[in-house]
């Protein structure tokens, strides 16, 4: 059994949310890459989903967390991630606008030069977020440099607590039922484009860390029983688990909209592609190098070398390969997260060619 759109966007409907974004987000065709690849290709541009220039996908799940902070009566709103996370950087935004005190966790996955800093840590700044930053120890793993700054995180929440302040705290990636839920909501909208426009969508690529993003893909999927084959993309190491996780967390949301009747299976309704994350999260490989010079010297568009470089590599090796058959229609997901262009040389990687001085 399945739902249908007016029907699932009542079950949404029901949840708390606050507006911060500007949505339906974009979604156009790639006209010249289509012609050489053999292929429908569109791109769906959650870059474009605001507040300002350095918006991302992390908005729509903002809209159903800080709604729910907001319900909660929160002051201060906790969250992490690496120091030049989209998702902490969309989250000092979000509390800004709602009126809310954002408190981030870093992680220094690469080492901060605090007389030079950049990107998504310089934004946080230029926000008043309250940052914390978690310098990995010699010897740690990101894991436990995380687990680190979460029990760090607890203290500064207790210490605020017991002085009359409430907290909210948001997950990494905002990967939770309540954030999920902005992309079930993300997928009907895509559903919704596509039919505008005559078209089904075989595939919708995305990048994917947190799995939230994921997730709330195929719980929205499900929700209206869509055919569509959806491709996370990791960008970091993943475990045999991942799989079970999203799922699990995808029937969590759907279990959030009182769907009793739906299950997400791991091994039937999520797919994703673990072979382009390397060299490492927040370092770029050959191939997302490359991807990202190609879309933008066709498409003059611009993706992140963390995220996006990574999922738009996989894409054009599908396609490449034959994976994704000649003829059919692909979405790639922007998600946003191109001021990481602007972040540490290691970061950016070799994006750079030799200039031509005339003399």
């Amino acid at each position: 059994m399945s739902y249908t759109m007016k029907e699932a966007r009542a079950m949404l409907a029901q949840k708390p949310k606050y507006s911060l974004g500007f949505f339906p987000t974009p979604l156009h065709r790639l006209d010249r890459l289509s012609e050489e690849l053999g292929v429908e290709l569109y791109m769906k541009r959650d870059d474009f989903t605001g507040r300002n220039l350095f918006g991302g996908n992390k908005i729509r799940k903002l809209e159903y967390l800080i709604g729910d902070a907001l319900e909660k009566h929160a002051e201060y709103v906790f969250t992490y991630g690496a120091t030049e996370s989209n998702h902490a950087m969309q989250t000092a935004v979000a509390c800004r606008k709602a009126g809310l005190k954002p408190v981030l966790y870093l992680t220094a996955v690469v080492p901060v030069d605090e007389s030079d800093v950049r990107s998504n840590l310089l934004l946080d700044q230029v926000l008043g977020a309250e940052i914390h930053i978690v310098r990995m120890l010699e010897g740690e793993t990101e894991d436990e440099a995380d687990e680190r700054g979460l029990q760090m995180a607890a203290l500064r929440m207790q210490e605020l607590e017991q002085e009359g302040h409430r907290c909210y705290e948001i997950p990494m990636g905002g990967a939770n039922a309540v954030g999920s839920a902005g992309f079930a909501e993300g997928f009907l909208e895509l559903t919704e484009q596509m039919e505008a426009l005559g078209k089904h969508a075989d595939y919708i690529y995305h990048a994917t860390g947190t799995a939230g993003t994921m997730a709330g893909l195929a719980a929205g999927r499900k929700l209206i029983g869509s055919s569509t084959e959806v491709i996370s993309v990791n960008v970091s190491k993943k475990d045999n688990s991942y799989l079970g996780r999203a799922a699990g967390l995808a029937n969590e949301v759907l279990a959030s909209l009182g769907v009793a009747d739906l299950t997400v299976d791991a091994e039937r309704d999520v797919a994703r592609e673990g072979g382009f994350y390397l060299p490492g999260y927040e370092k770029p490989g050959k191939e997302s190098t490359e991807a990202i010079k190609y879309l933008a010297r066709e498409e003059g568009l611009f993706i992140d070398p963390v995220y996006s470089g990574k999922a738009f590599a996989a894409l054009l090796s599908h396609i490449r390969s034959g994976r994704i058959r000649p003829g059919s229609t692909v979405v790639f997901w922007h998600t946003g997260g191109a001021t990481a262009l602007f972040a540490e040389q290691e970061i950016v990687g070799d994006l750079s060619c030799a200039l031509i001085y005339d003399r």
